[in-house]
């Protein structure tokens, strides 16, 4: 069982020429919709509303064989964000999230939905920062067994992160339990302005002790641990936008490294890693492709 804790939510999406459309998001969501695509057991644990939107989140879950560990949909209202594309599809994002269903989580409740054959989980972007959802991955954080691989994914929105208190306390206490972080280079320019990138990602792997996944867009992933750093080619696809681009990577990653009978064990071994990192990289070009975030299924990698 795969729990993925954090918000879901409609992206409103703006093209560079003032166009609107709107698609079923929120990173975790689409870590969750990635992993369920690709056959593996993925619950999603947050708030979904009842409201027109959360009922079409509920239904894409649905669609998509994503488990909803709530099981009851919440009164509060959906949350949203408008993601404005650039020419190059690259997305900036703006929330209107305080008091929706997504950030109303509370930590007792949370815990309690938790399945308790968890065992990977991933955590990450918005359910570090907003109360009392940013107490309730904390306290999930902490109540996974020994034996159960914490993935976590920073994601960095600096409009509702910056000078955040709450934000860093949930992301100390998530990367202190963490196996493996994915970061891409915007979260290392906001974490630590001042260092090179990949000073930046060297530290956060001394600091947490956990294998990085740095990710860079169209350039060069690296799989960082305390002794080796592995750099992968990513190749050149014919881009649409990226949103959903990173989420995908890490269930991509994910996936294969569960397919492959890998555990929180197995994490001291290179080779593994790297295959699954560039399982990862072939997921993510492939959603890179289509507009909106829409993993793909196994038919579309011509696996199974």
């Amino acid at each position: 069982m795969i729990t993925v804790m954090g918000e879901n939510l409609i992206d409103i999406i703006v093209s560079p020429a003032g166009e609107v459309t709107s698609v079923v998001g929120g990173a975790p969501l689409n870590t969750a919709r990635t992993l369920a695509r690709l056959g593996h057991q993925a619950s999603f644990l947050g708030g979904v509303s009842h409201d027109s939107f959360g009922k079409r989140i509920k239904r894409q879950l649905d669609a998509d064989g994503v488990g909803y560990a709530l099981g009851e949909l919440t009164p509060q209202s959906t949350t949203l964000a408008i993601a404005e594309l650039d020419d190059d599809g690259a997305a900036t994002y703006r929330f209107m999230f305080e008091g929706t269903a997504a950030a109303s989580l509370t930590a007792e409740v949370a815990v309690a939905a938790l399945n308790a054959q968890t065992s990977v989980l991933h955590v990450g972007t918005l359910a570090l920062v907003f109360d009392p959802l940013a107490h309730a991955t904390q306290a999930v954080v902490q109540a996974v067994a020994d034996e159960c691989l914490v993935m976590v994914d920073p994601n960095c929105r600096p409009s509702v992160m910056t000078d955040s208190t709450l934000f860093n306390e949930t992301l100390k206490v998530a990367l202190d339990r963490a196996d493996l972080v994915k970061v891409s280079g915007d979260d290392l320019a906001f974490l630590w302005p001042e260092l090179p990138a990949i000073d930046a990602a060297k530290k956060l792997q001394r600091d947490s002790g956990a294998v990085v996944l740095f990710t860079d867009g169209s350039h060069a992933v690296r799989v960082i641990t305390s002794d080796t750093e592995v750099v992968l080619e990513v190749p050149k696809v014919n881009v649409i936008d990226t949103v959903g681009a990173g989420d995908s990577f890490s269930g991509g990653f994910l996936a294969f490294w569960i397919e492959s009978g890998r555990t929180r064990a197995d994490l001291q071994n290179i080779d593994a890693i790297v295959e699954a990192a560039k399982f990862g990289i072939r997921v993510a070009g492939l959603t890179c492709q289509r507009a909106g975030a829409e993993p793909p299924f196994p038919a579309d990698l011509e696996i199974g």
